[in-house]
């Protein structure tokens, strides 16, 4: 019943319009939304609003070191946190205790819920990297936007995970001395959905046409993929094999860590 309930819902209307629109926001900070936009569950919004709500200016604007800081540090909470505590449930604990913490002018620090470094890479080490789980697909955002590179896409653009290594070359070539690599994080990464590359085409060297984009039969071109990852793969490489998969593996996870560490999440040895 407050006189200023309806102008502060109004104000973070428009806050989320500027979101949902990519403009109003530094280069840097859209990139992180983006990829918070593929977070493993919702509660990332509430997050955001609460801290949009408390530090906005007298212009409903954010100081853009500050909230840049903030956005780095809860995707790295979140994505840690999905893979060691599955289920949104679990993460309202410590969410509300940072709410708080935002709400009286604390610094967002988790500090309750710090992660050891060794028990943490031995999660990742050990979780399956399924499809079906949100996390995947938000891991390869994550890491697609690690590229400095990698432009800044629509939230339009529909996206799906795409196996270099595909599936069918290993249930014709039976290459792999570990079938289950075919699944591995380091076999996954993101591709726009309207690149439909044949079930048949299941070579590296089949698939590069499709990551670079070519000219079909009928004189019509096909646009190549925006993920830079890719389009650098098929320019500089001429097959992706099992110790590839695994080499990427290993980068995206410690790089993971590394990112956590940055952010101040990892306990102190």
């Amino acid at each position: 019943k407050e006189d200023a309930t309806l102008d502060d819902l109004e104000t973070l209307l428009g806050f989320w319009k500027r979101v949902d629109a990519q403009e109003g926001f530094s280069e840097r900070v859209l990139r992180r939304l983006f990829v918070l936009n593929y977070a493993p569950n919702g509660m990332w919004t509430y997050f955001v609003s609460v801290y949009y709500m408390a530090n906005r200016d007298s212009d409903g604007l954010l100081n853009d070191d500050r909230f840049y800081s903030f956005l780095n540090k809860i995707t790295a909470f979140i994505w840690a946190y999905a893979v060691t505590n599955p289920g949104v449930n679990a993460l309202r604990t410590p969410i509300f205790a940072e709410m708080i913490n935002i709400v009286t002018g604390q610094p967002v620090r988790f500090s309750d819920y710090l992660f050891d470094t060794q028990k943490l890479q031995n999660a990742f080490d050990n979780y399956t990297f399924s499809n079906n789980r949100a996390i995947t697909k938000a891991m390869l955002t994550w890491w697609a936007f690690q590229n400095s590179s990698q432009e800044l896409l629509s939230l339009e653009s529909v996206l799906e995970i795409e196996h270099i290594y595909a599936r069918n070359r290993q249930e014709k070539e039976h290459s792999l001395s570990n079938p289950r690599n075919v699944e591995s994080l380091g076999n996954k990464v993101l591709l726009e959905k309207r690149i439909n590359i044949r079930a048949s085409d299941y070579r590296f060297s089949d698939k590069v046409k499709y990551y670079t984009g070519f000219e079909n039969n009928r004189k019509q071109k096909k646009e190549g993929t925006k993920i830079k990852e890719l389009t650098d793969l098929a320019a500089n490489a001429t097959d992706f094999t099992e110790s590839d998969i695994g080499e990427r593996n290993a980068k995206i996870i410690l790089n993971f860590i590394t990112f956590m560490h940055n952010n101040d999440l990892l306990c102190e040895d």
